[in-house]
């Protein structure tokens, strides 16, 4: 990836702080900044570029969507849907179709966990009790 130059306007103590921080860390401004961005908005490893951004931007979102973000992802229908397949290849074997269908609905609920997982950490960093009673309940299956 090329590295990109941006002119950013920051006020005068926020630029005396990235100021000291430098000298007393030994490293340019640049530096500093680029540090306090990468923490700002962690890239987690070994997630798709996709995924990544993602679940870096959920540090920016406000307090209210972060708990809309907490709440399961998947709708009933895809949450029985999945049971069924779990169900079925534990009978026989998945057709190539239904092979398919396991692996996107799969990938959905793991998106999903991490996206909750990544919006309740980030709530509880910001001082949120984030306990059982707290969490948004996912939709009843019928």
């Amino acid at each position: 990836m090329l590295d990109k130059s941006i002119a950013i306007y920051v006020p005068e103590l926020a630029y005396r702080k990235l100021q000291r921080a430098a000298r007393l860390t030994y490293r340019s401004v640049d530096e500093v900044l680029l540090d306090a961005i990468e923490t700002a908005l962690p890239s987690p490893p070994d997630v798709p570029a996709e995924l990544a951004e993602e679940l870096a931007a959920l540090h920016l979102f406000s307090d209210e969507a972060l708990w809309a973000a907490a709440a399961p992802s998947m709708s009933a229908t895809e949450q029985v849907r999945l049971a069924q397949l779990n169900q079925v290849a534990g009978e026989r074997p998945l057709t190539t179709a239904e092979t398919a269908e396991q692996a996107d609905l799969l990938g959905a609920y793991h998106r999903s966990v991490l996206r909750r997982a990544q919006a309740l950490a980030i709530l509880a960093q910001r001082g949120h009790s984030v306990t059982l009673d707290s969490l948004p309940l996912p939709e009843p299956i019928e």
